[in-house]
């Protein structure tokens, strides 16, 4: 692909946009390539300070006292039986949901332990406020000689998001360079809210399903009114909590996203507000069915509100996620230019056909460690990506952030390098070469070198550079990490090695 002239057919819009770099004397010699067999390189991992472990530690213990808690007040009402029963029948649909939402965070896979502590936030920490505030306002309903049920109206949808959405807005605060964007909050705020829904529905199953049926008929009508919760409550609605928490999600990737002060502090609170109507409404549908005997109230609401919210919000993940993956058409070609990547590698990986494609070939070439290899090389370079557009949307303000990016943006740079060095020169079919952000250096077996233009659609899966070039060094004042002041005529010195 020419990066000289737009690409055509199948390729990225931008993709080959690119300026050409200065001019560059191919290296002498390509580095050493890894052995067979070798253990594939890791990204760089974060030090554990004392404040850290503490953090961490009190996390964990809060988490696991509100866990003791709810096991604890759930037993008391429930019974053991009626527990178990509820705890297996709420679990099942979990593997499923947490799927859905893992598949829309495939380009960049967030760390394992904040999913973990946004499903356990949801299910242990959200639940027992939740549960805590909804029997207290019950009681004060009844004790003023007000219906209830207006627990489930005004006081359930409130406090119910507002701590669901706290677990994912403390990542926010204090990790906010885990929130990459809308994708990201959406699956912290869904893992939250499925955590929370698994309780919730351990209530609803054990308790109102299996256990008051037992109470009045026998088990038989127990396992009936269990089945008949379980199709209702989760075949057919089990979308709902993490619908509603969607919305808080939108919310806080438009603030992590964004470089306007009142833009971060008003897109969350917008979206919590939301979440907190739209569930609101959910459960005001059946208190108005059940206090008319109106069935209609019930389907109209459904079909007319929630079944289109749905899905626009699932079109609107699906579309994130794809923009996501052409974010590295749109940032990257920055990199072409200065020769640390070719015009093919950043085609090959704007979706997730072509990166499994690069996944094949690089396990065909180079084994196990080279389909390793090749999975950090692709989540590297989105990092990069995202560090990239972050740099360039000024969400750095002070001069720590600011350094901190330049050093993030070096190690994703250095790490790419070395992820590619575990594939580079291992196909037989692919001369060994060098871009330098104009054209290819390519060595053939005689040993003779040539200059080669690249092609206007890519003729290897992966055309890789052998020699990566210096870390780019700019004054300071432009737009991004490593990127500062109008770049020189060339990102190296001419016959640089």
């Amino acid at each position: 692909m020419r990066p000289d002239q737009p690409a055509g057919g199948d390729y990225a819009d931008r993709m080959a946009d690119t300026p050409p770099g200065g001019p560059l004397s191919p290296s002498p010699s390509a580095p050493a390539v890894p052995p067979p067999g070798g253990a594939a390189p890791r990204m760089p991992l974060r030090r554990l300070g004392w404040r850290r472990i503490l953090v961490l530690a009190g996390s964990v213990l809060f988490i696991a006292a509100c866990a003791v808690f709810m096991v604890f007040t759930l037993g008391e009402n429930l019974g053991a039986e009626a527990l178990l029963i509820g705890v297996v029948a709420a679990i099942l649909p979990v593997p499923v949901l947490v799927a859905c939402f893992l598949w829309l965070d495939r380009y960049e896979p967030e760390p394992l332990k904040y999913l973990i502590f946004c499903f356990a936030w949801g299910a242990f920490v959200s639940t027992a406020a939740s549960l805590t505030v909804n029997e207290f306002s019950a009681g004060r309903f009844e004790d003023w000689g007000l219906p209830t049920a207006l627990t489930a109206v005004l006081v359930a949808p409130f406090i119910e998001e507002l701590t669901k959405a706290l677990g994912p807005i403390l990542l926010l605060i204090f990790r906010r360079r885990e929130f990459s964007g809308i994708t990201d909050a959406l699956v912290y705020c869904g893992l939250s809210a499925i955590g929370f829904a698994m309780v919730e529905n351990i209530l609803y199953l054990g308790g109102y399903g299996y256990a008051s049926g037992v109470e009045q008929y026998g088990p038989a009508t127990g396992t009936q009114q269990v089945i008949a919760i379980f199709i209702v409550r989760i075949l057919l609605f089990g979308f709902a909590h993490p619908l509603f928490t969607s919305m808080t999600g939108v919310g806080l990737g438009i603030a992590a996203r964004a470089a306007d002060r009142w833009v971060r502090v008003l897109a969350p609170i917008a979206g919590l507000l939301l979440a907190m109507m739209l569930h609101g409404l959910w459960n005001l549908l059946p208190t108005l069915t059940q206090a008319t005997g109106e069935m209609l109230i019930m389907l109209y609401g459904f079909i007319g509100v929630m079944v289109p919210v749905f899905f626009g919000m699932v079109g609107l993940a699906v579309w994130l996620r794809a923009w996501e993956g052409r974010l590295t058409e749109r940032t990257l070609p920055d990199y072409v230019r200065a020769g640390w990547l070719t015009p093919p590698e950043v085609a090959a990986l704007s979706s997730l056909g072509r990166r499994h494609a690069a996944r094949a070939w690089a396990k065909r070439v180079a084994g196990d460690a080279g389909l390793k290899a090749m999975r950090g090389y692709q989540y590297a370079a989105t990092r990069l990506a995202l560090l990239r557009d972050g740099a360039l949307r000024g969400l750095d303000r002070r001069p720590a952030d600011r350094e901190r990016t330049a050093r993030e943006e070096r190690e994703l740079l250095e790490a790419i390098g070395a992820y590619r060095s575990f594939f580079v020169g291992r196909d037989p079919q692919v001369p060994a070469g060098i871009w330098d952000g104009n054209r290819y250096h390519l060595r053939f077996p005689d040993g003779s070198q040539r200059a080669v233009e690249a092609p206007d659609e890519p003729v290897v899966p992966i055309p890789v550079v052998l020699a990566p070039p210096p870390p780019p060094a700019y004054p300071t004042g432009h737009g991004g990490p490593g990127w500062h002041g109008q770049p020189p005529a060339a990102p190296w010195s001419p016959g640089h090695p």
